[in-house]
């Protein structure tokens, strides 16, 4: 049975229309916003009323118009509140806080080693990032923290077994050192909404999002909503079996796509050709692809073989409009086998469904895992119209 709409109801939805249509596409007049979001002149008046009262809203200048008296622009409060976005990554932890329209304000890294992901250390390092942040930025108002991690989360439990996480209850060490409200979710999930909101995604509602880096794996955009499946666990692009009887996966399998395509597995093949690369993953990376010898290009081109092969497959299952490909070891690598990934990707895709989609690199930059985690908290305030949750969320 449908629950009955209340008048609150109808006012938190007109004020998360037009707050999500300032937010996006800013500056606009109070009469634009009553064309955007097909509510009246008057309703929109008070919504706006409402806003600016609150410190969401501000005035953004005029704007002549035919004939009548000019008209007033108005804008999102970029210094309302701010907000915090964190990147558990597999070879650092990042912390950087935003203002609310999330430009950067501090950031925080602390290096970890790959193999190596003490969930002890790992919140530690999140908790003194954001102390760090919080002090350097002078923020004393924050919306919430998004935190994008490795793996999925299910009910505030991270699941990432490449890692060995299981069931590990890293939301609830985190609110031993910290009463903001918590918003987790896997980092390709977090990457993915912030391509949607601000990068290649933009402007298109069915996009795969892949992240690669120490490991892969892939957000999924179907009509402008994430796809989770029945758990959080959808997205695990990288564990997909490319080989059957293949090369051994850190996840305990084999022949998985990861083995082939992640930085892990890249740089272990580099390494077997020439013992002399960097030791530090990032740098041995960049040291291949930089690399003009017969055998450097070799391990690239079976990297872009799988690569493609792999794309295609998400293009086979999802149609998408747009691959987006991410992650630092996926613009690293993109830069230099991306149209060899879209050749092989036609070879295995149907050609119909190739014919639709692109292949292209992420915009934001290898960084942004973090700034869509931030994205977490923001949406949920624009969900609720400007108006914050009073008790911790959580994504997962």
């Amino acid at each position: 049975m449908h629950r009955k709409l209340t008048v609150r109801d109808l006012r938190t939805g007109n004020r998360a229309r037009v707050l999500r249509a300032l937010y996006f596409d800013e500056p606009r007049s109070r009469q634009e916003l009553a064309g955007s979001t097909g509510l009246s002149q008057a309703s929109v008046s008070n919504v706006v009323g409402e806003l600016i009262s609150e410190g969401v809203v501000v005035e953004a200048g005029q704007v002549d118009s035919d004939g009548g008296r000019p008209r007033v622009l108005l804008r999102v409060n970029p210094a309302h509140t701010a907000v915090v976005g964190v990147d558990v990554g597999e070879t650092h932890v990042l912390v950087e806080v935003f203002d609310l329209t999330l430009r950067r304000r501090a950031e925080a890294t602390f290096p970890m080693e790959p193999d190596a992901h003490s969930i002890d250390e790992v919140a530690a390092r999140v908790l003194d990032g954001l102390d760090r942040c919080l002090r350097d930025s002078g923020a004393r108002d924050v919306l919430g923290v998004g935190i994008g991690v490795p793996g999925f989360v299910e009910r505030g439990l991270v699941y990432a077994q490449t890692v060995g996480w299981h069931g590990v209850a890293l939301e609830r060490m985190l609110r031993a050192g910290t009463d903001l409200p918590l918003f987790l979710d896997n980092g390709a999930n977090t990457l993915g909404q912030a391509e949607v909101w601000f990068g290649a995604g933009r402007g298109t509602g069915d996009a795969v999002v892949a992240l690669i880096g120490s490991g892969v794996g892939a957000s999924v955009i179907a009509d402008g909503v994430l796809y989770r499946g029945s758990s959080g666990g959808a997205g695990e692009w990288g564990h997909t079996t490319v080989a059957l009887d293949g090369r051994p996966c850190r996840c305990g399998a084999r022949g998985c796509l990861e083995a082939y395509i992640g930085a892990y597995g890249v740089v272990e093949r580099y390494r077997a050709v020439r013992p002399d690369v960097p030791v530090e993953q990032e740098a041995a990376l960049a040291a291949l692809v930089a690399d003009g010898s017969a055998a450097a290009r070799g391990v690239l081109a079976e990297t872009a073989c799988y690569a493609g092969l792999g794309v295609a497959n998400l293009i086979n299952l999802f149609n998408p409009a747009r691959v987006i490909v991410g992650g630092w070891a996926g613009l690293l690598l993109g830069a230099r086998i991306l149209d060899d990934v879209r050749a092989e990707a036609s070879r295995h895709a149907l050609h119909r469904s190739f014919e639709q989609a692109s292949i292209t690199l992420c915009e934001l930059g290898p960084e942004s895992v973090a700034l869509g985690a931030a994205t977490l908290p923001v949406a949920d305030f624009l969900a609720g119209g400007g108006v914050r949750r009073t008790a911790p969320s959580r994504v997962g």
